[in-house]
């Protein structure tokens, strides 16, 4: 199968029904790790803020610390890498939002940059990036970034998709070249992934999505007290790490 090096990938394994999988990487390490697996894609998430620095919601990174972050990814990684335009770098005004967007790119390396929602504002800062050449990932359902707007983690899209049907399809004229699909309900999720050109990558929205994006630490258990419900779990490497740690202690203290 071709990797993902190009947007135009992206449609071309939605046109030919090919799915598409993109998993989190925030670090050398693993971004060296994944480079090893069939995964195709990467993205440096704002969930950084909870996953690597402890926070409790994914407003507090700043735009320098996701500027840090996706340039040791891209280093680190062949895959196609999607950097996240974190809060307050782009809903503040369109000038700062393609001032931001662009030194993410310049800076990182990224292959292309993603931010949330289908305001005025956000659709005007999407077509103006990609007629520059930023190729842009779109984000719709539940936007973490607008926690406090929602009142916390809630499934959107539940009795009908009209309103995020329009999003969906503005985005994609726009110039988007993928969206972002979050706790959205499954029929919802399913009706605009059919409709749509661009491809829809899912979490936690069902299965009838183009593809699936999910947290890293959190498919591969790394938190033994957070894992969200729609998490695809499929290690406990929690368990590993503390072991092996405590194996290491052990000899050190010849106990």
């Amino acid at each position: 199968m071709e990797p993902l090096k190009y947007p135009r990938h992206w449609v071309e394994r939605k046109q030919n029904k090919k799915r598409i999988s993109v998993i989190t990487a925030y670090d050398g390490t693993m971004a060296r790790l994944l480079d090893r697996t069939d995964i195709d894609a990467l993205l440096v998430g704002d969930s950084l803020a909870m996953t690597v620095q402890g926070h409790s919601s994914t407003m507090p990174v700043t735009l320098d610390e996701m500027i840090y972050h996706c340039r040791i990814v891209k280093r680190s990684s062949s895959k196609f890498v999607i950097g996240d335009l974190p809060f307050g770098s782009v809903q503040i005004s369109k000038e700062l939002a393609v001032q931001s967007a662009v030194r993410l790119m310049k800076e990182s390396g990224v292959d292309a940059v993603k931010l949330e929602g289908a305001s005025p504002l956000t659709l005007e800062i999407v077509k103006h990036l990609t007629s520059i050449g930023v190729p842009v990932m779109g984000h719709l359902g539940f936007l973490p970034q607008s926690i406090r707007t929602f009142g916390g983690y809630r499934v959107q899209g539940k009795g009908g998709s009209d309103q995020l049907l329009l999003q969906a399809r503005a985005l994609q004229d726009s110039g988007a070249f993928s969206m972002v699909l979050e706790l959205m309900a499954e029929e919802s999720a399913g009706h605009i992934t059919r409709v749509t050109s661009i491809p829809t990558i899912g979490i936690g929205s069902g299965t009838h999505t183009d593809g699936q994006v999910q947290v890293l630490h959190d498919v591969l258990g790394l938190d033994p007290d957070f894992l969200p419900r729609h998490a695809m779990k499929e290690r406990d490497l929690w368990k590993d790490i503390t072991e092996a740690v405590n194996s290491f202690n052990a000899k050190v203290k010849g106990v």
